[in-house]
């Protein structure tokens, strides 16, 4: 009987079995507002790299926002309500140092926009770049926890969300909160009582604000949980549309899509009513102040406490007070949907890395890769045990097939050979040294993996080939004007010695052929093709191979198997069988039975024994016939 498929996918499990120790990405940080902007800083301490001086120039923005009240407040009574009369040269002397100092202040706010465009740019790129490379660090049962297109979505839209507040809403945010000390401090000087007025009637929205805050900063994490669903719904349905045609489920497919874009409607709609119902109120507030002002100005003003152009020119401190203060409504807005963006990367970036390199991780020789599993035991996160004390020993330069039924655990010993995954104790050893002990590097170096079906990058049979090619299998360094010539020339040579120049040439612009997005371009078994040079050219000294001839043509699988005898010719092979005839032609054949080792030996001996693969073979060899 053939094996086909290997052990059940992690998104099987149900959610509510997976551990909290790093087996699942996190839908969001549950850090505070300040606690995520703190965490998002120091992830990112370029956004705050010269706030000082940022800082500065935003005070003189926010100084020069308030000479228009001073100038019309001296216009007033010391120009055009002189005790001699009117004095035009005062007022245009004025007029000229407001008008200075307004043009002083738009060069500030310009420098403010540049240095705060710059540094968010830098911090956001380190955040894309640290969430990106924490994302390839963690293991395939953790990144399998979530979508690929939503945990795409936290890389990009959600780091969208915290660039669009950081680049606006923080000039806004400072030059708001400077502004409004300043002109309380300059209405102070022209009158205590009406300050007074403005802030009473202030304090209650601020108090509504904080508490509404909480509401909206609950709104806004659904909106990114939802998008994020929406994007991977989409995603996947796109990269599997041949699948939906196939089966005819456009239908289902479209109503699936269809209600995670209502769901994430719904949610954006909640959240901008919320919105809307904040800003509203700081509106209606800004104008009611502005009346009240008026009036108490007035009256102020026929009992002698103000003149007229103190009495305008604090209305004009009372515009640039709650012109902020709206504005803030919809700043701390635009930072909670910021902070629910930022919470979701940084849930990305503190998932526990389950498969890590240790500190002092030492680098082997490149040697002839002895394999040896003691005692291992695996399960995955909240699931039943599916190896049960696996005890291997597999000689260096030995051709290893690995045979069993479907989830008999032959596909969790390659993954454990490869670290794609840790045993649950145990270890796994390459010439007597336990993986966890080998840096990356060097565990990369001498141990590949070729996957049932090859995965290609969007590029051409070049590109993709040279992947694997390493300096050393040029002897000089991968630099240098005809270094893509000499890539060439060892992809050339590659193709070659697998047998495959044919092939090849047959291809419509050779080695130059595009491949298309994820190798669509071409046929399976032509992409499993592309995938044996690459795994040839990186020279590794363990191949780890789950057999990739069960869904190609014949003419196709024979030239997949040329291919393989050279790739594999004096090297240590494991190869996951799905077909017997790998089996027949291995050094060793290992059988596995429901987690366990039941039967290691050459393939004559195996079937001699009348054991378990002498009757999987027989099964095969009717099946065949």
């Amino acid at each position: 009987m053939t094996a086909t498929t290997d052990e059940p996918d992690v998104t099987d499990v149900p959610e509510d079995l997976l551990d909290a120790d790093g087996a699942r990405i996190e839908s969001a940080s549950r850090l505070g507002v300040l606690g995520t902007l703190r965490r998002g800083l120091e992830i990112s301490p370029e956004i705050a790299r010269g706030l000082w001086v940022t800082l500065l120039l935003a005070s003189l923005a926010a100084a020069g926002r308030v000479v228009v009240p001073l100038a019309v407040q001296q216009t007033i009574d010391v120009g055009i309500l002189a005790d001699a009369g009117p004095d035009a040269g005062r007022v245009a002397v004025l007029a000229s140092l407001a008008a200075g100092a307004l043009v002083l202040a738009a060069v500030c706010a310009a420098l403010v926009n540049v240095r705060l465009f710059r540094s968010a740019e830098a911090g956001l790129a380190t955040l894309r770049t640290t969430a990106f490379r924490h994302v390839h660090n963690l293991s395939t049962l953790t990144q399998n926890t979530e979508r690929r297109g939503a945990l795409v979505s936290r890389v990009t839209n959600d780091v969208d969300t915290v660039s669009l507040f950081v680049q606006w809403g923080g000039i806004m945010l400072l030059v708001s909160a400077l502004q409004v000390l300043v002109a309380t401090g300059l209405m102070l000087v022209y009158s205590p009582v009406l300050t007074a007025v403005v802030w009473v009637a202030f304090i209650p929205m601020f108090l509504v604000i904080r508490f509404g805050q909480r509401y909206v900063n609950r709104a806004y994490t659904l909106v990114r949980e939802r998008v994020g669903a929406m994007l991977g719904a989409i995603s996947e349905s796109v990269v599997g549309a041949e699948t939906v045609r196939a089966y005819g489920v456009s239908e289902r497919t479209g109503r699936r899509i269809g209600d995670a874009v209502e769901a994430t409607r719904s949610a954006q709609a909640r959240s901008q009513v919320l919105v809307a119902g904040t800003f509203s109120s700081g509106v209606l507030i800004s104008n009611l102040v502005l009346a009240v002002v008026v009036v108490v100005g007035s009256l102020l003003g026929v009992g002698g406490g103000l003149t007229a152009g103190q009495l305008v020119a604090f209305l004009f401190l009372v515009q640039l007070f709650t012109g902020p203060v709206q504005m803030a409504t919809e700043i701390l807005n635009e930072l909670q949907n910021a902070v629910a963006g930022w919470r979701r990367v940084i849930a990305v970036i503190e998932t526990p890395v389950q498969v890590a390199e240790k500190p002092g991780a030492v680098t082997q020789e490149r040697g002839s890769a002895h394999v040896t599993l003691r005692d291992v035991r695996f399960a995955y996160p909240g699931g039943p045990e599916v190896l049960h004390g696996v005890t291997l020993d597999l000689p260096a330069r030995t051709k290893v097939a690995v045979v069993g039924q479907t989830g008999s655990g032959k596909t969790t010993i390659a993954k454990l050979v490869t670290r794609l995954m840790d045993p649950t104790s145990g270890a796994v050893e390459l010439d007597g040294t336990d993986l966890r002990d080998l840096s990356f590097a060097s565990l990369r170096e001498r141990v590949v993996l070729v996957p049932q079906e090859g995965f290609l990058f969007d590029g051409t049979v070049l590109d993709n080939a040279s992947y694997g090619l390493r300096e050393d299998g040029l002897r000089e360094p991968l630099t240098g004007p005809d270094a893509d010539a000499r890539v060439r020339a060892a992809v050339e040579a590659a193709f070659a010695e697998l047998g495959l120049s044919d092939w090849l040439a047959d291809l419509p612009d050779g080695l130059d052929t595009a491949v298309g997005q994820r190798g669509e371009a071409l046929s399976a078994g032509e992409r499993q093709l592309v995938a044996i040079a690459r795994a040839y050219l990186a020279q590794p000294d363990l191949l780890v191979l789950d057999e990739a001839t069960s869904a190609v043509d014949p003419a196709t699988e024979v030239r997949i198997a040329r291919a393989l005898d050279s790739l594999t010719a004096g090297r240590s092979t494991i190869t996951i069988a799905h077909r017997l005839s790998t089996a027949e032609a291995s050094d060793l054949v290992v059988v596995v039975d429901q987690g366990e080792v039941a039967e290691v030996g050459p393939h004559t001996e195996l079937v001699a024994a009348d054991g378990i693969y002498a009757r999987m073979h027989a099964s095969w060899v009717a099946q065949t016939r």
